[in-house]
């Protein structure tokens, strides 16, 4: 039997293992192994380039801190003032809870850089909350799945660290170029639900008020200061990536503990009952302990478990792909569509459906070296590819059949995923119009880039 149609074979049958529900990295594995035996390549072939993944990715030890910093923030009770600040500014317009609850995903984002964390984050606190205030439910679970998109774009990212490793591409720069992008995302999402909440009259309105803005904000400014220290760090070029999220990880250790201690402190001095009154007025103990710390980073250490391999594979993949010349196959066709426009909208394409079937690690991972070195050979600048590439990976976080935020939205909020689908479709609009104009004006990625 031919080798062609052998790896045929061997791709159908990963392919229905995938549909299946087998592990993704399973499945990557299991094509890498079987390629590898009919091109002739050894396991120890394969060995040696997992090993050689780790040992030169320094850069993607801010991987597991930033999960980490994500899980840190929600328990020490930071995501929740944050959410509570977004609520006191905007509350006083139709649809203002929904509206805050995505711009509370655009605040948690610029800490955590997880999307999933995101949605069930935000999902799980300001749903039952969207419930009791007037709204359709399942448009509060939409929300929340496409209030997560965010979670890549704006800094700190995990994918952007993934996509800077595989590009070699300064991470920081990528970091920096995805905060206009990905404020524009929160805009253009917070507009088509005030369109939305206006026609069906959802939400309740509360009075805009500067000293409840002003308590809120007070009350937020951990979160505050962890955002522009990030940002801060990474801008003026005082952090490396890495040292950036361990800086934060430090940070929010601190915070969380501190956090602990006051809100007991508040619990034996108050004479209500401790126990949830109403959104805003919520007497919890937030935080954790010294003790409770090993519990957070074990949770952490199972998500990058699962990522870190991922990646390791991956690169053993794209040797085999560009042996069986796939790459240059999907070059030829892509540089066929012909100059600048041509190239960027059919790149575009191609990322969006694959968004439909695979998460956007994956497709990071097996597009990003195939379509960026074509886009740069037409003129267009790697670090604004870069952002083009992962706002359509994220909308396919709300693209079915995969939609991993939908699947997550479902999970946190008890809505089935197919009744979520409908409710998407405004914030799907508004997300990819306002890819479209990123990918137009560049300086929507570079402006903020030093030496640009």
């Amino acid at each position: 039997m031919a080798d062609g149609t052998i790896i045929t074979l061997i791709s159908v049958g990963v392919t229905m293992l995938f549909m299946l529900g087998v592990p993704v990295l399973l499945v990557i594995a299991y094509w890498v192994v079987g390629c590898s035996f009919v091109l002739g390549l050894t396991l120890d072939n394969m060995g040696a380039e997992l090993l050689n993944v780790f040992n030169k990715g320094f850069a993607l030890l801010a991987m597991p801190l930033f999960i980490l910093t994500g899980d840190l923030i929600n328990k020490s009770g930071i995501a929740r003032r944050l959410s509570d600040f977004a609520y006191s500014c905007l509350g006083w317009l139709r649809g203002g809870l929904a509206m805050a609850s995505l711009g509370a995903c655009g605040l948690f984002a610029a800490i955590s850089g997880s999307n999933s964390a995101t949605t069930a984050t935000i999902g799980s606190m300001l749903h039952p909350e969207m419930v009791k205030g007037g709204y359709d439910e399942r448009f509060s679970a939409a929300t929340a799945a496409a209030g997560g998109t965010v979670g890549i774009i704006i800094p700190p990212s995990i994918i952007f660290i993934v996509y800077g490793f595989l590009m070699n591409l300064p991470i920081s720069d990528l970091f920096v170029a995805g905060i206009l992008p990905g404020t524009l995302m929160v805009v253009g999402m917070q507009l088509a639900c005030w369109i939305i909440c206006r026609l069906n009259g959802w939400g309740y309105l509360i009075p805009l008020q500067l000293n409840r803005v002003l308590k809120t904000a007070f009350g937020a400014w951990l979160g505050f200061f962890a955002i522009g220290l990030v940002l801060w760090g990474i801008y003026t070029g005082k952090f490396s990536p890495t040292e950036a999220a361990g800086v934060t990880v430090g940070f929010c250790i601190i915070a969380g503990i501190a956090s602990w201690f006051i809100s007991r402190v508040l619990k034996l001095k108050s004479d209500k009952t401790w126990e949830e009154k109403s959104y805003g007025e919520m007497l919890v103990v937030e935080g954790f302990t010294l003790w409770q710390i090993p519990g957070i980073t074990m949770r952490s250490a199972e998500i990058t478990g699962i990522l870190a391999p991922l990646i390791a594979i991956s690169v053993v993949m794209q040797q085999i792909l560009s042996l069986l010349g796939a790459q240059q196959v999907i070059g030829d066709f892509v540089t066929s569509m012909g100059g600048y426009h041509a190239v960027l909208f059919t790149s575009m394409v191609i990322v969006f459906f694959s968004g439909m079937v695979l998460e956007s690690l994956p497709v990071t991972i097996i597009l990003a070296p195939i379509l960026a070195p074509i886009a740069a050979s037409v003129g267009i600048d790697p670090v604004h590819f870069s952002v083009i590439f992962l706002v359509g990976a994220s909308i396919g976080f709300i693209t079915p059949p995969y939609g991993l935020n939908l699947y997550v939205a479902s999970g946190v909020t008890g809505v089935p995923y197919f009744r979520l689908l409908r409710y998407t479709v405004p914030y799907l609009f508004a997300l990819i119009s306002v890819w479209i104009l990123v990918s137009l004006v560049p300086d929507l990625a570079l402006i903020l880039l030093p030496n640009r």
